[in-house]
């Protein structure tokens, strides 16, 4: 599908901060039962954050963690379901990517299995296995 001319991306966060919460729930990124305070907090401590609106309501979202000076990781990107396939995705990449050139800093992600044919169209490529140590509880 075309990009719809009604959809725009911003760097602008949403008024409400529930709007994250709830395209976390729709995503089914909820798994960590984060509140949407918390993950206000995660965008406002994050390096550069791109948001994609219908209207008034948070269509999408993408952001970038970074020191600002050598990497930038791209994380978080995620369309609602019923927005996917119309290139909203591919818009957040490329302005997230932009971002870190404008910055010399060399952007990199971490993605499921199945979505790095998907990255790979936008010049990523496979380069390591990545790690991660399981949040503690309590």
């Amino acid at each position: 599908m075309e990009f719809s001319k009604d959809i725009w991306i911003t760097i602008e966060p949403p008024a409400c901060n529930e709007s994250v919460y709830q395209l976390y729930e729709e995503l089914k990124w909820d798994s960590l039962g984060l509140t949407a305070n918390e993950l206000q907090k995660m965008c406002e401590q994050s390096w550069y954050v791109l948001y994609a609106y219908q209207g008034d309501k948070l269509v999408g979202m993408g952001r970038i963690i970074s020191d600002g000076v050598i990497t930038g990781l791209i994380c978080g990107v995620g369309v609602l379901p019923s927005y996917q396939g119309m290139g909203i995705g591919r818009k957040l990449i490329s302005g997230l990517i932009e971002q870190c050139d404008r910055h010399r800093v060399i952007p990199q992600l971490m993605c499921d299995e199945k979505l790095e044919s998907y990255y790979e169209t936008s010049g990523f490529k496979k380069f390591t296995i990545g790690m991660a140590r399981a949040r503690k509880e309590g």
